[in-house]
């Protein structure tokens, strides 16, 4: 097993670790969809105003990026009889879990003077957790498979889990929660924690259970164990274009998909400019598929057969175009005739450049995490330092210094057009101003990001055929290394 693995160019995984492992970022990203919505919870119920919630929301998320760096460096020492990922994965996963449960179920309960501070204290170590569990989706993608045009695959499935995860929690939480507790309740909020916490933890135990035979020595780098020092962060961000080029892309993209999917920006989008505040999780259910149809063409021909990279060119022109499309018809049409019951002009519209614009944006969004993979075998093979847990962290750091603004970036914004006190409602009246806040912070974000990654391809080395020259180079490595 172990000559078979380094004297072949490529390992390659089951097409079953490919579909179950991706379920490690979904698992993520279900607490990161409850924290969405954890606004409403602290000014509702913990007496935290809007202006310091979204601040303290960008504190954490910057504390969230430097605890990247550390786990990360932890993560390249481990190699343990548990392998070097599996550890990270359970107790990551364990610690959200314990941490979400505290938050919900008490912070509420703390006196007013003292729920700030404490919700912080409890947050942080709930952020220690979140990382522990994503650093293994970057890091353990180099060991999973080297194949070129197995990796697009992950992102296939990837893309598809978060594409039915974010439209159906969208559509449940607004169209069926929301009614069913009359609003932002304790008891909407104590559904969607056990919600959040049991799946979570299953999709974790399937995604520990497809990389369980990947997690060894002989699939990492060039199949020795490197000595890594925190001197190596500065090196590889010095001298490693390709990581260069994919912190500006995906932080910049990151940025505006985290303003977009705000609660507060899609309430007052569908809510207030379109008069229904359900309609946006009912479009999610109808456009669920033709996205995914879409992300299948671009992830698994485009990226399998052109490269990572030119899917993501490809990807972000589409979404810019669209997106351009979307902020024109809510100027020029009527946005309160968005309806799934009364078919008009603009709903047809929305529909068409909606789903185009998502489906080619989830492409570029998507294909991120096993490029992260692509820049850490190019490392290895410009340094000899096999280090994804460095590369993917030191990705991620960057990433969430530059996110982080965007709870700040929403609750200033509403601000500005007067909510500093409370957030706007689906009964909060039309606003010009609203519009305008709407469609910046929906679209014209949206339409930024993409623009910086186009930028960013035109600079970013590795295209499909750098990418074979580099797993043959690690292959004869690997070879004199057993020799």
């Amino acid at each position: 097993m172990k000559n078979n693995a380094t004297n072949s160019k490529y390992h390659r995984a089951k097409w079953w670790q490919l579909a179950l492992f991706p379920l490690n970022n979904t698992a993520t990203n279900l607490y990161m969809t409850l924290m969405g919505y954890i606004s409403y919870y602290l000014v509702g119920f913990a007496g935290i105003g809007v202006v310091v919630a979204g601040t303290i929301m960008t504190a954490m998320r910057i504390w969230d990026g430097v605890t990247d760096p550390i786990i990360g460096f932890i993560l390249d020492k481990t190699n343990g009889r548990f392998g070097k990922n599996r550890p990270f994965m359970v107790l990551g996963n364990i610690t959200l879990a314990v941490m979400a449960i505290i938050i919900f179920k008490t912070t509420h309960l703390v006196p007013k003077k003292f729920s700030l501070i404490y919700f912080i204290f409890v947050y942080a170590i709930y952020i220690v957790g979140y990382t522990l569990q994503c650093v293994v989706t970057k890091s353990a993608q180099s060991c999973l498979t080297n194949d070129p045009s197995q990796r697009p695959i992950f992102a296939l499935f990837d893309g598809v889990y978060n594409t039915v995860l974010f439209t159906v929690i969208g559509y449940v939480v607004m169209n069926v929660w929301y009614k069913q507790y009359n609003g932002f309740t304790l008891e909407l909020f104590d559904t969607f924690l056990k919600f959040t916490v049991v799946l979570s933890a299953l999709f974790t135990i399937l995604a520990v259970i497809a990389i369980w035979s990947k997690d060894r020595t002989e699939y990492f780098g060039t199949g020795e164990p490197v000595k890594v020092t925190f001197k190596d962060y500065w090196e590889v961000l010095k001298h490693n274009r390709a990581i260069q080029m994919l912190v500006v892309s995906a932080s910049s993209d990151k940025l505006a998909g985290t303003i977009a999917q705000n609660s507060i920006v899609t309430v007052m989008l569908y809510g207030v400019v379109c008069g229904d505040v359900g309609i946006g999780g009912q479009l999610g259910m109808v456009m669920m598929i033709p996205n995914m149809l879409i992300m299948f063409f671009g992830v698994g021909y485009i990226a399998r057969k052109l490269g990572q990279r030119k899917a993501m060119i490809y990807g972000s022109l589409g979404g810019i175009i669209f997106n351009v499309a979307l902020v024109l018809l809510f100027i020029l049409g009527d946005p309160t005739t968005l309806s799934l019951t009364n078919i008009s002009l603009f709903t047809v519209l929305f529909l068409t450049f909606t789903i185009l614009g998502k489906g080619a944006a989830g492409v570029a969004g998507s294909i991120v995490i096993p490029m992260t993979a692509d820049c850490a075998d190019y490392e290895t093979y410009r340094s000899g330092k096999y280090v994804p847990g460095l590369m993917g962290t030191l990705f991620s750091f960057v990433d969430k210094i530059i996110s982080s603004f965007g709870t700040t970036i929403v609750s200033l914004s509403i601000a500005a057009i007067g909510f500093t006190t409370t957030q706007p409602t689906a009964d909060t009246p039309y606003t010009t101003a609203i519009l305008g806040i709407s469609l910046a912070l929906m679209f014209g974000l949206t339409i930024f990001g993409l623009v910086c990654n186009v930028i960013a391809m035109k600079f970013y080395p590795l295209t499909k055929e750098k990418m074979e020259e580099i797993q043959e180079a690690i292959a004869e490595i690997k070879s004199k290394n057993i020799a």
